[in-house]
């Protein structure tokens, strides 16, 4: 029993840990893209325009997740990024969330276009849907790897020290700034939304996607399937309508889920399965 004890400790991740991440996050996306909006034509001649699809593009994307790992190896090794992974089988969640994820979040983007009068699912291309299934894919290697960064590492460090609805608005607000030097990039999709309903977008849907991280006690697949959802070419723009739509349905769910946002009962706080409830026994 005492050596499962101090091997679980000994995967247990420091609080401090934020800092490195965040500083690592940062770095590689705003050094990426800093390049292209600094000397953009430097850039674009020595390493090609940036684009969607172009891999810094890729790299600025996952650097939640590489900071993630980054940090994970070097607490707790490769036994410890094993056992991080399995927060992807943590399936079970409750149909309620299951149904907001896998049905309303569709529904508010088939809303949004309605009302400003725009169609029920985005226009096929001519080729048919055969190309938008490959981006539906292509997006899940996308956005969702984001989560084992935010959701993964960024969100049990801070339910550690404050209650979720806190840790949400500050992983919103760190996930919005994140995203800027896109908006200066005229070759993204971003350079043609204004910022600041983006950001409170950003805000709105990290509020929303914290009791469904914690109701499923830390998961790291049901938050990965909520932002795929957010990215899927399926459905059709629906700006500003979304934004507005999630803030209202936001503030219903934070009062419905006042008792578990406003107080660490049932937060989600370790990284590493297992470890942080050992880490008293170690230090004793």
């Amino acid at each position: 029993m005492q050596i499962d004890q101090h091997s679980t400790a000994r995967f247990s991740i420091s609080s401090s840990a934020l800092i490195s991440f965040l500083c690592i996050t940062f770095f590689i996306t705003w050094g990426l893209i800093g390049v292209y909006i600094l000397a953009p034509e430097m850039a674009a001649a020595i390493f090609g325009e940036i684009s969607g699809s172009h891999p810094f593009f890729f790299l600025a994307t996952w650097s939640p997740a590489i900071a993630a790992f980054v940090i994970l190896f070097i607490y707790s090794g490769l036994s410890g990024i094993r056992t991080f992974l399995s927060r992807l089988l943590l399936w079970r969640c409750s149909l309620g969330w299951a149904a907001f994820i896998l049905l309303f979040l569709p529904l508010v983007f088939v809303a949004g276009s309605l009302i400003k009068g725009g169609p029920v699912l985005a226009p096929l291309p001519p080729e048919g849907a055969g190309p938008v299934m490959a981006v539906l894919f292509m997006m899940l290697m996308l956005g969702p790897m984001e989560e084992f960064g935010w959701r993964g590492v960024m969100q049990p460090l801070l339910q550690r020290h404050m209650a979720p609805i806190w840790a949400g608005l500050i992983i919103g607000a760190t996930w919005g700034l994140w995203h800027l030097p896109a908006f200066f990039l005229s070759s993204t999709v971003y350079a043609d939304w204004n910022f600041l309903p983006f950001f409170i977008g950003n805000v709105t849907l990290a509020v929303l996607v914290t009791p469904i991280f914690n109701s499923a006690r830390g998961s790291l697949l049901w938050p990965m399937l909520f932002h795929w959802q957010l990215i899927n070419p399926f459905w059709p723009d629906a700006q500003p309508w979304d934004t507005i739509i999630l803030v209202g349905v936001a503030v219903i769910v934070v009062w419905w889920n006042r008792r578990t946002m406003f107080t660490r009962e049932g937060a989600a706080t370790e990284v590493i399965p297992g470890a942080t409830a050992a880490i008293p026994k170690a230090v004793e």
